[in-house]
């Protein structure tokens, strides 16, 4: 190994010796001490490299002195990666209780980590976990027979050397990981419907032959225009009944009048006086009753006066909308109650959206939305104005609706569309950008920059808004990582042939 890459180890070393003394109860060492340590490390010690350096029976990487050896293994079957060390005498395996051991590891821009080390079996094993990425140099000291021994090693993994020149020429950028503000968003599919609150059916009250349609599909109908005109021999049945006990009405007045007026002037008897006056309370009764009947079929009575030909019937738009479905052609002869027209006001518009369950805990009602047809340019703005409280059984999805303004009919119904919702925004201790996140050995990684090396640092990920993602773990704030174009970086690791063997 070169004095280069030794200097390190040498300085990891001189750390673990004093770390270790003073788990293992050695005497105060003074600087002589570490001195002499660190310019005959290499004299004592051939395992600075773990691809030189022999291995044990374990498979664990093999240190050695006079007839004292121990094997350091990182096992992590079954559980999470640890420390387990062996000790052997000329090649016998001792009990774990016959030394003392500890172990300094210290990583690119990480402080040491000092593990201590407890009996169990024939070996012993560490106190704290070996995170990934297992990249790092330790030192060991070990204390058997009143003795102490020292050794070192390096071991890299996931880590690139790239210089700033090589950075300014990939288009790596690097930036530093802080506390940041992410807003989740989630996107949901859906689909434009009309809104059924301004979707109106239109039947006629009463059967007839339909002599004249006016709007047919697509075409938009004021409220109070004239839809089509059908004959209906029963309406004018009606209107002749009203017209009937109009005159009638009359005929009865003047005759109470008269005779009042004679029974006034005491030429007529009182007897004929109530008579007519019965017979005009009668033909009264007869004219509101012909009239509720004109009404109950959505005829004013007051307009039939005005009607020339008391068979037509005229179907006027009971709001102002677009007509969407038409089952009415002339010289048909319909019934009463039939959907001859559906009219739709689409001044607004809902946004059907399917809702997955993991996605209910984050839609809230009145919540802003941002709704884009999938095929057109077509943008739009809303809150959500219904969730529904069941999940359909066949398809395990909620439906959540959004409702939206529709001055310039730029929404259609069936069109597809995404949502995309803002959840509450939350402040994290630490963020980077999304681009910075990268796969590696199946873990979600951040690429950190130290000195002139990138390496990666497996993270948990939380809250993610599609620009910052927040880090829980792995990278701390401060730390400079790979963020635009991080995927080069990940491409330099694959051309040096980077591995995950332990």
């Amino acid at each position: 190994m070169n004095k280069t890459k030794l200097k390190p180890i040498i300085i990891v070393v001189v750390i673990g010796i004093i770390l270790g003394g003073l788990i293992l109860g050695w005497d105060e060492i003074d600087s002589h001490d570490i001195e002499y340590h660190a310019d005959n490390l290499h004299a004592h010690d051939d395992h600075t490299n773990d691809e030189e350096g022999p291995k044990g029976p374990n498979g664990g990487m093999l240190f050695t002195t006079d007839d004292f050896s121990v094997e350091v293994t990182i096992f992590e079957q079954g559980v999470e990666p640890q420390f387990r060390i062996y000790l052997y005498e000329k090649g016998k395996l001792l009990p774990a209780t016959a030394a003392k051991v500890a172990i300094t590891l210290t990583r690119l821009g990480s402080s040491a980590q000092l593990f201590k080390f407890t009996a169990v079996d024939d070996y012993l094993v560490g106190d704290q976990i070996v995170i990934e990425p297992h990249s790092f140099e330790i030192a060991i000291a070990a204390e058997w027979q009143g003795k102490t021994f020292h050794w070192g090693y390096e071991q890299i993994e996931a880590r690139i050397e790239m210089s700033n020149e090589t950075l300014a020429t990939t288009g790596i950028e690097v930036k530093t990981a802080k506390p940041g503000i992410i807003s989740p968003t989630r996107q949901l599919p859906g689909v434009i419907a009309f809104n059924h609150h301004n979707v109106v059916k239109v039947v006629p009250r009463v059967p007839g032959i339909v002599v004249t349609v006016n709007y047919h599909l697509g075409q938009q109908a004021e409220k109070g225009e004239v839809l089509a005109v059908i004959e209906s021999p029963i309406l004018a049945d009606l209107r002749s009944q009203f017209l009937a006990a109009q005159k009638r009405l009359v005929l009865a007045r003047s005759v109470f009048q008269r005779e009042q007026q004679l029974w006034k002037e005491k030429i007529t008897a009182k007897q004929d006086y109530l008579a007519a006056q019965q017979l005009a309370s009668e033909a009264e009764i007869i004219l509101e009753l012909a009239a509720a009947k004109l009404q109950a079929f959505g005829e004013q009575p007051e307009t039939v006066l005005q009607q020339e030909n008391l068979t037509r019937y005229e179907i006027r738009a009971p709001i102002s909308g677009l007509v969407v479905t038409k089952s009415i052609a002339r010289g048909e002869v319909i019934e009463a109650n039939t959907e001859i027209f559906t009219l739709v006001n689409v001044s607004t518009m809902y946004a059907e959206l399917t809702v997955y369950p993991k996605d209910l805990g984050i839609i809230k009602i009145d919540q802003q939305a941002i709704i884009q047809a999938t095929s057109q340019d077509v943008i739009g703005e809303g809150t959500i104005s219904y969730i529904s409280a069941l999940i359909d059984p066949q398809t395990r999805t909620a439906k959540a609706r959004v409702t939206l303004e529709n001055d310039q009919q730029q929404w259609r119904a069936g069109m597809f569309i995404n949502a995309t919702l803002t959840a509450q925004s939350t402040k994290v201790p630490v963020a980077v950008s999304v681009d910075a996140i990268q796969t590696l050995y199946d873990w979600s990684v951040v690429f950190g920059r130290y000195g002139q090396y990138f390496e990666a640092r497996p993270v948990e990920l939380g809250h993610n808004d599609g620009k910052m993602v927040e880090i829980r773990s792995g990278l701390l704030a401060g730390e400079q990582y790979a963020a635009g174009n991080s995927f080069a970086v990940k491409a330099e690791l694959g051309k040096a042939g980077a591995s995950h063997d332990h």
